[in-house]
């Protein structure tokens, strides 16, 4: 029997894919806890310098598997959010890596906001995205009432939060939802190429730039303005920044090792 998550590793990119393709990728406990021990056993393997998270089959996620919502002997609508998406949210936020969302098909409810929540976000053409809790009585969760304002505007988040409208990739990417999308036959190795180049990166740095955008959610410019003085002796201390200065001035390209 196949995993709910699968998990390989190459060239420095950890391939995450949810894999209950019958389910539309649907959670339920098994998966949500599996993919939690995965996010962990990436950002602790310092051969893992990039997450890649994508499903199988035609769907990314449909969110939540409703029939487990529904079981008398499941765990619960409160153990879901705090047991499962919750802490998925806080691994993918927290992962000292970028953290790349490859929507290969439709991401609704917990699957959208779960790809939002990653550093970079790509989707194929005919991927869509839809915040379909208002047609099934409940609230976004999973961080998508954090998130999607932050990256469309506080409008355009609430008519499609309570209007549970399908995005498809192309105005995802238009109202900065997303980074990009990509034709159906390219979107492979193209979102792959980007997980790859990012592994090849200064990915202390970029653990770096994460932390700065998230604290920029909450501060002022004057502790922004710290943070980024407190992260940049940081980066400026590793082995990356003396290898990018010393590629720079010996004009070759650099060989970075994220340390």
């Amino acid at each position: 029997m196949m995993p709910p998550v699968s998990y390989t590793i190459n060239n420095g990119v950890a391939f995450v894919t949810l894999n209950r393709p019958d389910k539309f990728n649907s959670f339920n406990r098994p998966m949500a806890l599996l993919l939690q021990q995965l996010l962990d056993a990436a950002g602790t393997d310092p051969t893992v310098r990039c997450v890649y998270l994508t499903g199988q089959g035609k769907a990314f996620c449909a969110g939540q598997d409703l029939a487990e919502v529904t079981d008398p002997e499941g765990p619960g609508m409160n153990r879901i959010l705090s047991e499962h998406f919750n802490p998925i949210i806080a691994r993918i936020v927290a992962l000292p890596k970028p953290v790349v969302a490859a929507v290969n098909g439709v991401a609704a409810g917990a699957g959208a906001n779960i790809a939002l929540a990653c550093d970079v976000v790509v989707a194929k053409q005919t991927a869509a995205f839809i915040q379909a809790f208002s047609k099934i009585g409940l609230i976004p969760d999973s961080g998508g009432t954090y998130t999607l304002p932050r990256l469309v505007g506080w409008q355009k988040a609430s008519a499609l939060m309570m209007l549970g409208q399908k995005v498809g990739a192309e105005e995802a990417e238009r109202m900065g939802m997303i980074y990009k999308w990509f034709a159906d036959d390219e979107f492979d190795a193209a979102a792959q190429g980007l997980a790859y180049q990012l592994a090849a990166m200064p990915t202390a740095a970029l653990a770096f730039t994460k932390k700065a955008l998230q604290h920029s959610a909450t501060h002022s410019l004057e502790q922004q303005l710290q943070t980024e003085d407190e992260l940049q002796q940081m980066a400026a201390a590793t082995l990356d920044f003396k290898e990018g200065v010393a590629a720079f001035m010996e004009k070759r390209p650099p060989q970075f090792t994220g340390q």
